[in-house]
């Protein structure tokens, strides 16, 4: 079985733990008050929309490869991975200003809709990104709500709670170095690695197996040997995607095509195509860069001058070499069950053909 069908059943047996949490949840917020009921209807609608689920699938499958027996409970406790994912992803839409994931409005232009209709507040921006904080918060609080009631043991729980904020925490620097790389502009390969490595590799890949280990009973020591599929793993990830914000399909991406451009976004593809191209196409690169009004034409130049100069073929192969270390990383970890395996290995051949 291909990796994306294995993630497709594992979505069946996620999404109905994810539809009757979000059901009683809204249940409880409707005995107590609208704002309540409000948030968590936002959230429900947000996570439900879409997604690969790849992080909770992780969790699952970490857990499969050091041992764990399927069931019921690793599914309910893999989704917690996935509200931390939401967490992170609404914060981040107000970072980025994007106004569309999975096809449906971000969440701070829910609110901001919210304050347009209602005209209570002097600035609806700032009270759609305010709100949208908020509600960012309260999925982090129902991801630990989700683990801290998991059928495991208190000691198992514990520790994975301790995990999920370390995940975080190691996670919020590379945001952090994101920004600072799209405000200061000048970001070289090897630092936009390195913010790989921090936002992507760690949240996405390594933390997600860890997480799923732990509740196998793995002693955090033994996990590590998760880090040397996951790091390379996550920067071919992060490359894919920033291929994909320039040369994807909005319809299939879910949001609009381009924004990394308007958003000034320092990538490899960028940096690149600066470092090769001649005077006047690093001239338009630069007049392009960060446009608030890009037209259609305008992304099309910018698509071509990425090719021109190799900078898409070079990131499209530095992908591929670092799939290649992380699949070769997988013989180092001692397996306990075949389906995870393949699982890994094939989601790392998937990670760099994806359209979305």
């Amino acid at each position: 079985m291909e990796a994306t069908e294995m993630l497709a059943e594992y979505k069946k047996k996620l999404e109905p733990f994810l539809i009757n949490y979000f059901k009683r949840k809204i249940k409880e917020a409707n005995r107590t008050d609208k704002i309540t009921l409000q948030t968590i209807k936002t959230i429900s609608d947000f996570t439900l929309a879409s997604g690969k689920r790849i992080r909770p699938a992780l969790v699952y499958y970490g857990f499969l490869a050091m041992g764990g027996k399927d069931g019921k409970e690793i599914v309910e406790v893999s989704a917690g991975m996935e509200l931390i994912h939401t967490f992170l992803l609404i914060h981040d839409d107000i970072i980025d200003k994007d106004e569309k994931r999975h096809n449906v409005p971000t969440v701070h232009e829910v609110y901001k809709k919210i304050g347009e209709e209602n005209g209570f507040f002097k600035d609806n921006e700032h009270f759609g990104n305010s709100m949208a904080i908020i509600v960012g918060d309260m999925a982090a609080a129902m991801a630990n709500e989700i683990i801290f009631n998991a059928r495991f043991s208190p000691e198992i729980i514990i520790r994975a709670l301790d995990k999920i904020q370390k995940i975080v925490y190691a996670t919020i620097p590379g945001e952090m170095l994101d920004v600072i790389f799209e405000n200061q502009g000048g970001a070289t390969e090897k630092e936009i690695l390195a913010m790989f490595e921090a936002k992507t590799s760690r949240y996405t890949f390594e933390g997600p197996l860890q997480l799923g280990g732990i509740l196998a009973g793995c002693q955090e020591k033994d996990l590590k040997i998760f880090s040397r599929y996951s790091l390379p793993l996550g920067k071919a990830f992060q490359l894919q995607d920033d291929i994909l914000g320039i040369f994807g399909e909005e319809k299939t991406l879910g949001k609009p095509v381009g924004s990394d451009i308007v958003e000034g976004k320092q990538t490899i593809l960028l940096i690149k195509s600066l470092q090769n191209g001649s005077r006047s196409q690093r001239e338009i690169l630069r007049k392009i860069l960060g446009k608030k009004d890009l037209k259609k034409e305008e992304l099309e130049i910018f698509r071509d001058i990425l090719r021109e100069t190799g900078a898409l073929e070079y990131c499209q192969n530095l992908a591929k070499k670092f799939v290649k270390e992380a699949t070769e990383a997988l013989k180092e970890i001692d397996f306990k069950n075949q389906e995870a395996k393949n699982f890994l290995e094939g989601i790392a051949n998937f990670i760099i053909s994806r359209r979305k």
